[in-house]
């Protein structure tokens, strides 16, 4: 296996707060490998790091020569002034900054570079480069290239970002929460893309059955240390299991022997001299092992939710649309005690204005929620909650209650509460300024689930936590004596937390689904095959009706070409044959570094053009020879 990048001994460190220390890694050709840590333990700046966004304190970084590097931010931005092909010429990639090169070589009549520069435009491909744009956009079902970005939803910006890495085909593609803000079907696009592709991945991700199904290799940076599984998830999780009780029964024996060496040390104070040195020198070792913190296994938090009553909600007549756009249309239901209702379907469908209705935040043009009196809504947005920078996160806890209720007189503090979520007590006396975005959201869900409430909303919950919230999240929603509801495009979440679905189908169509996320992809699935098998068997049925159609196709099916059509398609072909010897000759010059500049730019523009009528007639010649068939 051809080796990409190796990392030896790399530390990274922010004052005195260590993220991680002596780590080592290889990545190989054909490793598709995730990457997993508790959020501010550093993955971010892991990638940035390797992407040459970010210094480091200590380590060596080795890439082969020439390894080709696409990436793509956690939060990508652009210009808002900026078509959206525009936008794919603004990009930090090889290509575009190859491009910019060359029209540089151009202005400056450099002509030792420009020919330098045309032997690397013909290997990356770069004459065809929004073409190739143009592709990737659409399948990524992004098809009006000429919106400014400044109208792109969160999902199209992202959706923007990830054809801007895909477009340059890299050898290593380093990926920051490539899920985040897609949608469930986007999201299976690029799920069997990935799985396919011989590209080298690195990616973060907190989505499960991505990780299970892409990768080979999972990374977990955990307590500064960086460990590493060959295998998928499911592998992952098995093993790393197994490393924690190793972990612990270590400590464990670890205490154990500390006891009676302590013993030892208090009772023989004469030994401290000469021949016991080495055993008191082993004591602080001892000592400093002893004192580590067990790995935690699944957390559990029971809290008590205030009181609910038998009746929840009733949604009566509700329709919503912005212009042409159908939301919703005499939608009826009545929301059951202790219901746990999942919110699926595409962006742009609807789903969050839905939830903003429920809550008042919206109101519908028609019909009305009657809401019960006992309801006591925990709301977490997608927008997330606006902090005091300044603040201490244990001071923005406080601020909303002091303690909370386990029920039976039981009752946690705030700190105790933020420990639970992952906020040790050093943690929570940091400045706000100084999280990072996954423990925001984090703090954001302590906020809201610390009010006690009685029904949870949660619209995209999922979005920047790590793996290890989402298990504690999850356990917290299976215990919840309330009522929930959640819009996500996580699909293990969802698997884990629902009882059943609204699907949104878009123009106002919804569907009630009594099953989780995996059980509705499987009926759907199903219900695909079924109508695919009654297509093909009326299609049976009808030729065998008629037995002298199936005969004559020819005659009664095609068509002939008409006159002009053949005309047409004999003058295509000529301009086809003239087009490829002129794109031929045209190759050639600019490869022979004998042109002027003036003539090498012409020539240069004239290429993409030809490209593209070739491509055009290409097609048309397709389609009659189809006819002519």
């Amino acid at each position: 296996m051809i080796s990409y990048l190796q990392i030896e001994n790399l530390t990274k460190s922010f004052g005195d707060r260590i993220l991680f220390e002596n780590i080592s890694l290889g990545i190989g050709e054909g490793d598709h490998i995730g990457l997993i840590a508790k959020n501010g333990a550093g993955k971010t700046t892991l990638l940035n790091i390797l992407a040459g966004k970010e210094d480091y304190d200590s380590g060596n970084i080795t890439c082969r020569n020439g390894l080709r590097i696409g990436y793509l931010e956690q939060s990508p931005s652009y210009p808002p002034e900026l078509s959206v092909i525009e936008a794919c010429f603004q990009s930090e990639n090889e290509t575009v900054r190859l491009i910019a090169e060359y029209e540089k070589a151009v202005q400056a009549n450099d002509l030792l570079r420009l020919q330098e520069l045309l032997d690397r435009m013909e290997h990356a491909k770069a004459w065809d480069y929004e073409q190739r744009a143009k592709q990737i956009l659409s399948q990524l079902k992004i098809n009006n290239f000429d919106q400014p970005v400044k109208e792109l939803s969160g999902g199209q910006l992202k959706r923007l970002a990830l054809a801007n890495v895909l477009i340059t085909e890299p050898d290593l593609l380093i990926l920051d929460e490539p899920t985040n803000h897609l949608d469930i079907d986007m999201t299976e696009w690029l799920e069997d893309f990935l799985r396919r592709s011989h590209m080298t991945l690195l990616m973060v991700t907190h989505d499960r059955y991505f990780l299970d199904r892409v990768c080979n290799q999972i990374v977990e940076i955990d307590n500064h240390t960086l460990y590493s599984y060959k295998g998928n998830y499911s592998y992952y999780l098995e093993k790393r299991e197994e490393r924690i009780e190793n972990q612990n029964a270590e400590i464990d024996r670890a205490r154990n022997l500390l006891r009676t060496e302590l013993d030892w040390i208090r009772r023989q104070p004469q030994a401290r001299g000469t021949k016991a040195k080495y055993r008191i020198d082993a004591f602080y070792e001892l000592q400093e092992k002893a004192r580590r913190e067990k790995s935690a296994g699944q957390v559990r938090l029971e809290v008590k939710s205030s009181y609910i009553g038998s009746k929840i909600f009733e949604a009566k007549g509700i329709s919503k649309r912005f212009g042409d756009l159908k939301i919703i249309e005499d939608f009826n239901y009545t929301f059951a005690r202790y219901e746990k209702m999942g919110i699926v379907g595409n962006n742009g469908t609807g789903k969050s204005t839905f939830i903003k209705m429920l809550i008042g935040e919206v109101k519908p043009d028609s019909g009305r929620f009657d809401i019960g009196e006992t309801v006591k809504f925990g709301y977490y947005s997608q927008e997330g909650l606006q902090f005091n920078e300044q603040m201490k996160v244990i001071d923005a806890v406080r601020n909303i209650a002091e303690e909370i209720s386990l029920g039976d007189g039981r009752k946690l503090s705030a700190s105790q509460f933020l420990q639970h979520f992952l906020f040790t007590p050093e943690t929570q006396h940091n400045y706000i300024y100084k999280l990072s975005g996954g423990e925001r959201r984090r703090l954001y869900l302590c906020t809201v689930l610390i009010s006690n409430p009685n029904f949870l909303v949660l619209d995209e919950p999922t979005n920047d936590l790590d793996i290890v919230t989402l298990n504690i999240l999850e356990e917290y929603l299976s215990r919840f004596k309330g009522c929930v509801i959640v819009v996500s495009h996580d699909r293990y979440f969802m698997d884990k937390v629902v009882d059943h679905l609204l699907v949104f189908k878009g123009n106002g169509q919804l569907k009630d689904f009594p099953g989780n996320y995996t059980d509705y992809r499987e009926w759907r699935e199903a219900q695909e095959q079924k109508a695919r098998q009654e297509q093909s068997e009326k299609n049976r049925k009808e030729n065998k009706k008629n037995p002298a159609e199936k005969q004559k196709p020819a005659e009664n099916v095609r068509r002939r070409l008409s006159f002009k059509e053949r005309k047409e398609m004999e003058e295509i072909e000529t301009e086809i044959a003239q087009l490829e010897e002129e794109k031929k000759t045209i190759e050639s010059q600019l490869c022979s570094g004998t042109l002027d500049v003036e003539t090498l730019t012409d020539l240069s523009k004239r290429l993409p053009i030809i490209t593209e009528t070739l491509d055009e007639k290409t097609m048309r010649w397709l389609e009659l020879s189809e006819i002519e068939g």
